[in-house]
């Protein structure tokens, strides 16, 4: 919720910037109601998606096909917005965008597998040990290393690899697991937007069909925000704790 609060205030503030002015309409609930209702079928996605996995009746890569499925059959049969002669070239873009996508991953998981193999992850766990006691130090140490990780690898590869040499660091400096681990997940989750394996910029680059350099400067201000998000988790626990009732 920060992390939104925050890019919807970067947004508003450049939007004034821009002069944006939008459709000209006056705010009204009316207005939201509609379209909330003509948008039902749409809205329906996440509940389908959630509640099968959550309950178990599907698992998350069964969730995907369940969600493709019914999104061909919504824009088909309800919506009548998707023609038949249009899934080809539907297709042809999303083999393309995902396509980029698998080597990107496939690249970073191999970058990954080559540093368990060498044993880099537990020798710069204990070089940032060696280095200093100051748990502020040490929390900061690893929020860069995470920062610079995100920029060149899969965020599931890091995951995979980091977190088990990191959470015993954190615990031992006084962090509770789900403080540390938001620090990590928020971490990771800018690599997402930074240059040069930023999996969300080659996917925004195929939709939009604008060059990954000018997206990577556009991002900028989007990156402070979340560096901004970042330093107020670390510094407040509680924002990662409050609603679990956690310390």
């Amino acid at each position: 919720m920060i992390v939104t609060i925050a890019l919807m205030a970067y947004a508003f503030y450049f939007s004034k910037k821009k002069g944006y002015k939008g459709s000209g309409k006056p705010f009204s609930f009316k207005r939201i109601g509609k379209a909330a209702w003509e948008a039902k079928w749409a809205l329906l996605v996440p509940l389908i998606i959630l509640g099968g996995i959550y309950s178990g009746f599907f698992t998350p890569t069964e969730a995907a096909v369940v969600a493709v499925m019914y999104g061909l059959l919504a824009g088909i049969l309800l919506y009548r917005e998707l023609k038949w002669r249009h899934l080809y070239e539907i297709f042809r873009s999303s083999a393309l965008t995902t396509a980029t996508i698998l080597l990107i991953i496939g690249a970073a998981t191999a970058f990954g597998r080559i540093m368990i193999i060498e044993q880099i992850p537990e020798q710069i766990a204990n070089g940032m040990l060696s280095i200093s006691d100051n748990p502020f130090i040490l929390i900061m140490l690893i929020t860069l290393m995470l920062l610079l990780i995100g920029t060149i690898m899969d965020t599931t590869a890091a995951i995979i690899i980091f977190t088990p040499l990191l959470v015993p660091v954190g615990m031992e400096l006084g962090y509770d697991p789900i403080h540390f681990a938001m620090l990590v997940i928020l971490n990771l989750a800018i690599g997402f937007i930074t240059p040069p394996v930023g999996v969300n910029l080659f996917v925004a680059s195929g939709i939009s069909g604008l060059s990954i350099m000018s997206l990577s400067k556009a991002i900028v201000p989007f990156v402070f925000a979340m560096l901004l998000t970042l330093v107020l988790v670390i510094l407040i626990p509680e924002l990662s704790l409050l609603l679990l009732g956690g310390e």
